[in-house]
């Protein structure tokens, strides 16, 4: 009774926060883990941004657009930010941020080079907990350049573990804590642990400050006057803004007794520095590690004013031994009841949050065993830390500002220039916080399906956002990222939508206004999609490269080699994929409001025509070979088509284009239905050659179930399964693959003009600059497209039932249900993150700090992709954004 209490406050707070009458999700760990290098950043004349505004710069400068920081927190518009700083009395600098390589300068593309890990957080910030290792050894910010550099693509990535830092456990761990008491009133605790064997000093800077808006001449929404932070006292001091009530920080004495020392300076440039330009204050951002590294005594404030300050504690600590410090942030008007510290006033409050959040987890989790609750609430944890306050106002970017350098007249006709209409200034789900601390708007759409388990009105709240009209372009591209907002990637979130609405209730308890909303927006983007992609008007699409980077023989986002044209079976799929989400959606709607039957006639016709497109019934040129029993993209050149025999995921995106009609919902649309038979007596032609009409005799269960749609017929689909669960081609120990691995021994080749081009099976990092190689289709494994794998295996299942079976594995001559094979690929992406008796996560690869170590063991990475035959971690250690779709697997298994 007291867990479920306990759960329930949870729950509580996240309904007060929906209804605002308490603001919950007020702070959070809104605050990213790099704003140098972005492209919001830059205001050079190439577009470098790597190079404009770089690593070494970022203690020195101020952000224009955002703040970042280790472990940090902020409120929802970043306006006061807290994060940590750290010194080992070796580094050359203030540790303040993340460190890792620029694209340029890693031999796999951009890297994190840190070992950081979110533990836990609740949906509303309640309570959250993050650790950090620092090296006690000096950091090896040049080695890990040099050797990086050294290597080809064909080598491993060279990290930071592998500099040996982490020797005879020589190494600090770092924990952040945070527990609200109330929403405007945040305990931090921070706990220091010494790994290794001799007494170490450790300088702590738990730092406040606010972001600048007021130096740059600006007049958009969040531009203010300047703020102020002022000391109080030797333990505390006052915080006023102009958009933001005033607040007290107060600090506690460190674990000698004492007070800190607080240091005071402005979040400003320090122009002369960096520019050999007159700054028109002493004080600048860079002071805390002139005056505590370089010896800078009048680097700080001493009026104990400024918009940035830290408190400096020096911690001895013993071997084996850890010690707290703690702070706290509050509201002057809910201000607490003394004393602030203790165990009272602070302890019980922290105590009762981490129970809570535990509580919380622990109901939602019910089913699963130890070891699959540990992986579930770090993808939790993970997918909560990654959200990000997004700044980034396209005109005012594009123009400059009054009181800064003119931007190159070349940035009016460049990059994102035609997108002016885009106002971001958001708490958003971001991909990675440092390796991509930017939105991707098809890695959103799997984020929610994710979130909505623990968050239904965040995940419904992100769908909506982003069909808003600041965001979506007039002619309805949802845009996709800020390197390049009108790059294409796969339509998903009309599937997105629909799945979230499906998660948020029980049928006749769900949002239905949420779902209307969304799909009068979708509608634009579906016209966008259908006027821009089809470009012969065939239902065959192009789209470029959909997210897929290398996947392809070419580079599928740049004009073709002699004027070719490619019809590709991904991008003709993802719109009949589309189709069906949108007719599903409006199927939903019609049953309230009948206007929606029309719409879902549309839609019905329209997939038809794509699919028969696909499997060349109506135009004569489809994706489907006959011979070899796959889907393939087609090159034509100089009217000459040839297929692109690459067994790829390509191939594998038309098995997602399903939906199952079910006669007990058609019955109550009599328009809908109606017109369907009508075109089902009318265009036999269609019905010979695709699935939509087949009748399943044999379904058991549900009775009502009568009609497929989908883009494979079944035999079609049986044979594309022989390939899909046969562990010579794309069935790994570990999911499925992006490439079948037979192009290992069998690369596929294509000569044009005298030019190889190649597509060979590469299981882990990529080993071509295509798309800057810090991403690979071409074998390792991806989340978000098992998971439509499972989700679609299950949909042909519930059609098909007892019917059809297939051999999981190809050739082990056990013949099981579709249903049957979801669940295994569920086990099999599990096995990536749950350690085995060993102790051994594959994630991991072959670690044995990760196997054996009581401080490691149970930290769990959530990696961009994994390798195609080992399940090692690869690409962006933190994309816990759709990888933590794992946690979905996790509940299938438990069904």
């Amino acid at each position: 009774l007291f867990k479920s209490m306990a759960a329930g406050r949870e729950i509580d707070r996240l309904a007060e926060d929906k209804l605002r009458r308490k603001n919950w999700k007020r702070w959070g760990p809104y605050l990213s883990e790099r704003q140098w290098g972005t492209v919001r950043e830059d205001y050079s004349d190439d577009g470098a941004c790597w190079d404009y505004f770089s690593h070494d710069q970022s203690r020195s400068r101020a952000y224009r657009w955002g703040e970042d920081g280790i472990l940090g927190i902020t409120d929802r518009q970043a306006r006061l930010c807290f994060a940590l700083g750290l010194w080992n009395e070796k580094d050359p600098i203030l540790k303040e941020r993340l460190f890792g390589l620029t694209g340029p300068e890693g031999n796999h593309g951009e890297d994190c080079k840190e070992c950081y890990y979110y533990l836990d957080s609740t949906p509303t910030h309640s309570y959250m907990r993050a650790l950090y290792k620092y090296p006690q050894a000096e950091y090896p910010y040049g080695q890990l350049l040099e050797e990086n550099q050294r290597r080809s693509l064909h080598e491993p990535e060279y990290e930071l573990e592998d500099t040996g830092v982490f020797a005879e456990n020589k190494y600090w761990d770092i924990y952040a804590e945070y527990a609200k008491h109330s929403p405007d009133d945040i305990l931090c605790k921070i706990t220091v642990a010494n790994r290794g064997p001799e007494e170490a000093t450790l300088h702590l800077l738990p730092t406040l400050w606010y972001r600048n808006t007021w130096i740059w001449g600006c007049t958009h929404e969040g531009c203010t006057m300047k703020p102020k932070i002022k000391k109080m006292g030797e333990d505390s001091v006052k915080c006023t803004h102009e958009t933001l009530e005033t607040f007290t920080w107060a600090v506690d004495k460190g674990p000698d007794g004492e007070l800190p020392e607080l240091l005071f300076t402005e979040n400003e440039t320090n122009s002369d520095k960096l520019f050999g330009v007159e700054t028109y204050t002493p004080y600048v951002k860079d002071a805390f590690h002139r005056y505590i590294i370089e010896g800078e005594k009048e680097a700080i404030n001493p009026k104990g004013v400024g918009t940035k300050v830290t408190a400096h504690y020096v911690l001895k600590v013993k071997p084996g031994k850890e010690v707290t410090v703690c702070c706290r942030l509050y509201r002057d008007d809910e201000a607490p009841d003394a004393p602030l510290f203790g165990t009272a006033g602070f302890e019980t409050a922290l105590q009762q949050r981490k129970e809570e959040a535990e509580s919380f987890y622990k109901t939602m989790c019910s089913k699963l065993n130890a070891q699959q609750y540990m992986v579930a609430k770090q993808a939790y944890a993970g997918l909560l830390w990654s959200k990000q306050f997004y700044h980034y106002i396209i005109k005012d970017w594009l123009q400059g500002d009054p009181e800064q350098p003119t931007p190159p007249q070349s940035r009016k006709t460049g990059r994102n220039h035609d997108w002016r209409h885009l106002f971001n200034r958001d708490v958003i789900s971001m991909p990675d916080k440092w390796e991509y601390p930017w939105y991707a708007s098809w890695d959103l759409a799997f984020h929610m399906v994710a979130f909505v388990k623990i968050d239904p009105e965040f995940a419904k709240n992100q769908l909506l956002l982003f069909l808003r009209e600041w965001y979506m372009h007039p002619n309805g591209q949802i845009p996709a990222y800020e390197f390049a907002f009108g790059d294409v990637n796969p339509p998903v979130h009309a599937w997105a939508v629909r799945r979230v609405f499906k998660m948020t209730g029980k049928r006749g308890y769900r949002d239905r206004l949420f779902l209307a909303r969304c799909f009068q927006k979708l509608v634009l983007n579906f016209t966008w999609w259908v006027n821009r992609k089809d470009p012969d008007g065939k239902n065959l699409f192009a789209g470029g490269f959909l997210g897929l980077d290398n996947i392809g023989v070419f580079d599928r986002s740049k004009p073709l080699p002699k004027g070719g044209q490619l019809y590709q079976a991904d991008g003709t799929a993802w719109m009949a994929f589309f189709c069906a989400e949108m007719l599903d959606m409006a199927l939903e709607l019609a049953l309230t409001d009948p206007t929606y039957e029309d719409m879902a006639s549309k839609f019905f016709e329209h997939f038809v025509a794509i699919a028969d497109a696909m499997n060349q019934a109506g135009c004569g040129l489809g994706l489907w070979d006959e011979e070899d029993g796959f889907y393939y993209d087609q090159l034509t050149i100089d009217g000459v088509t040839t297929p692109m025999r690459i067994r790829s995921m390509v191939g594998l995106v038309p098995l997602f284009a399903c939906l199952v009609l079910n006669s007990s919902r058609l019955e109550k649309l009599e328009g809908f239905t109606k017109r369907l038979n009508w075109f089902i007596r009318n265009r036999s032609d269609l019905a010979q050659n695709i699935s939509y009409m087949e009748m399943s005799e044999d379904c058991v269960g549900d009775a009502a179930v009568e009609k497929l749609l989908a883009i494979p017929k079944r035999e079609q689909l049986e044979r594309v399964l022989k390939y899909l669960l046969d562990e010579e081609e794309f069935l790994s120990p570990y999911g499925i693959r992006s490439l079948s691995k037979v192009h290992h021994e069998k690369p596929f080749v294509l000569k044009l003009d005298g030019t190889e081009h190649r597509v060979e099976y590469t299981p882990g990092e990529s080993n071509t600059y295509l798309f800057g190689g810090n991403s690979n289709w071409r074998g390792p494994i991806w989340l978000p497209v098992n998971y439509l794998i499972i989700e679609s295996l299950e949909r042909y299942d519930y059609f098909y039932g007892e019917s059809l079976k297939v051999e999981c594995p190809t050739g082990s001559g056990n013949a099981v249900r579709l249903k049957t094979v979801a669940q295994e690929l569920s086990r099999r992406l599990s096995r990536l993150f749950v350690a085995d008796k060993s102790g051994k996560r594959p994630c991991h690869g072959k670690s044995e700090r990760y196997m054996t170590d009581p401080h490691w063991k149970d930290l769990v990475l959530f990696y961009e992709y994994f390798h195609g035959d080992t399940g090692r971690g690869c690409g962006a250690s933190h994309q816990t954004g759709w990888t933590a779709l794992v946690a979905n697997c996790l509940d299938r298994l438990t069904k």
